[in-house]
């Protein structure tokens, strides 16, 4: 038996044993396929045909074509202008914090310390939560009567969520609290891979840590961290559970609880959809200012 299975090629050989190469791949290929066309393609579709009409999931009626309405009234919308006006500051007030925090802790760590497995284990954790604990969790902190930021700062009874002014910094502090370490990771990695020999060359010439931190340090790290950049600001455009937890405030009313609230409280299925791919739009379009800014970079 073993004699007659050597005489055959490979392919009859696994057909033999059972399945061949081929049956494998498509046993995987396949369902992956499907997975994608049931759960991505045919959402991404069937939206954007809904953004054209006028239909409301919440009732029976009949939807109606409304062309390019919908856009239309969303575009003229003041109210949400004002929405992007405040996703656009709380981005960039929380994706600068990050590069900031992420990027000095990754310095830190860079360094010869003790117990720095554990330290980076541990500063890893606000990552690994679920938003809406980090949420709840912070709605307990910021608290004016027990939470303990104002017990720390000072502040006696300081309304952090309930001041209009303060409500989106203290939203945009907890999403740099949670996502400063992945920032972190990907700037370490970044660190690790810039050679060795450049420093010892910069010290033989007795350059200072300014000029070796601009001149080779940021120039080497700047593509990897220019990724952190784009995926956070992605993240950050579609934040929505631990600042819907923490503030009611119109001033934080992101581009996400904005849609939110009108797909699922107002009922307004078709506008909603036409807001996703306007939002969708703006997103992509600010993602490839970031990719041609991260291939120069690059090319440097």
């Amino acid at each position: 038996m073993a004699d007659v299975m050597t005489r055959l090629d490979p392919d009859t050989r696994a057909a033999a044993r059972g399945l061949s190469d081929l049956s494998i791949r498509n046993l995987f290929i396949i369902p992956t396929i499907a997975f994608l066309i049931i759960f991505n393609v045919f959402p991404l579709i069937y939206s954007l045909a809904t953004a054209f009409t006028d239909y409301r999931a919440s009732t029976s009626a009949e939807s109606n074509w409304v062309g390019l309405a919908n856009f239309r009234e969303l575009l003229s919308d003041p109210n949400i202008w004002r929405n992007f006006t405040i996703t656009a500051k709380y981005v960039i007030i929380s994706v600068t914090g990050q590069v900031f925090v992420g990027f000095g802790l990754a310095m830190l760590l860079n360094r010869p310390i003790p117990l720095k497995g554990l330290i980076t284990t541990l500063l890893l954790l606000p990552m690994m939560m679920s938003p809406a604990v980090v949420g709840l969790f912070w709605k307990l902190l910021y608290d004016p009567s027990f939470g303990i930021i104002n017990y720390f700062l000072g502040l006696g009874k300081f309304e952090w969520l309930a001041d209009p002014q303060m409500a989106l910094y203290a939203v945009a502090i907890v999403d740099i609290w949670m996502w400063s370490p992945f920032v972190m990771l990907l700037s370490l990695a970044g660190l690790s891979a810039v050679p060795k020999h450049l420093y010892e060359a910069a010290e033989i010439d007795r350059a200072g840590p300014f000029y070796t931190f601009f001149r080779i340090t940021l120039p080497l790290v700047a593509p990897i961290l220019m990724i952190a950049i784009i995926f956070r600001t992605m993240e950050a455009f579609k934040t929505f559970d631990h600042a819907y937890i923490l503030s009611t405030q119109p001033t934080t009313e992101l581009i996400a609880i904005r849609l939110y609230k009108m797909a699922f409280l107002e009922w307004q299925t078709g506008m909603s959809s036409a807001f996703a791919y306007i939002v969708l739009i703006v997103v992509v379009a600010i993602t490839n200012i970031y990719v041609k800014y991260l291939n120069k970079a690059k090319a440097r």
